[in-house]
Order: structure tokens, then C-alpha cells, then sequence
């Protein structure tokens, strides 16, 4: 799997989430490491609205670093991220309150994929 290949499928599980209710800034870079589907990518939400691209955040509240996979499966709600960190399957630096707030992302992204 190439990283555009990775990054579209990963993009396609955040997206959609209603992130209307969330008024703070949070903004999240996340470190690929994989020969072919390694890369860079972010998760920003503004203005209560969901923003997923393939660029460095510079100016970023928290750094997330781990394989597809790990990242896939956190993504999709199978693992969950605090329990990766613990486990070592996730590396965290930053702002760890903001951090956090990346499960709630994917709790709302799972809760809508429920309804539908």
C-alpha cells in the first residue's frame, strides 16, 4: 500500500464526523512509520468543522507517531488510543489535554456511522 493509497482510506474514516459541538481548536499531526505508507498527514478542527490533509502542521497541539495499521485501527474505533499509548503501539508529544481529545474525534465519527 503507497501512502496516498493509506492516506485516502485514513481520510475517508475521519471524515464525516460532526465536529459542530467542538469549539476549541485542535489541531493533529500524524507521523507514518511504514517503508511504503509512510508519511505525514494532519487532523484540524476549526470553527467547528473537520479539516484532513496530507501537509506537516507546524503549528499543532499534539503529535501522534505509529504504524498503519495501529493508526487504521485507532481510526476505525477497533483500538483505542489511550490503550496504544499504554501499550506502546502509539507515541504521543505535545499538549496531552488536546491529545486526548482525538478518542472523542473518533467516538463521534463512530456514533454517526452508527446511525446510518
Amino acid at each position: 500500500m503507497t501512502y496516498a493509497d493509506f492516506f485516502s482510506e485514513i481520510k475517508n474514516k475521519f471524515m464525516g464526523a460532526d465536529v459542530s459541538d467542538i469549539k476549541e481548536h485542535l489541531a493533529y499531526q500524524f507521523n507514518i512509520e511504514d517503508e511504503e505508507a509512510g508519511g505525514i498527514f494532519y487532523v484540524e478542527v476549526k470553527d467547528g468543522q473537520l479539516f484532513v490533509e496530507p501537509y506537516e502542521y507546524y503549528d499543532r497541539d499534539a503529535m501522534f507517531t505509529a504504524s498503519p495499521d495501529t493508526l487504521k485501527r485507532i481510526a476505525e474505533g477497533k483500538m483505542d488510543p489511550i490503550w496504544a499509548f499504554t501499550m506502546q503501539k502509539l507515541k504521543v508529544e505535545g499538549n496531552i489535554d488536546k491529545a486526548l481529545r482525538l478518542k472523542e474525534i473518533i467516538d463521534l465519527k463512530q456514533k454517526q456511522t452508527k446511525k446510518k
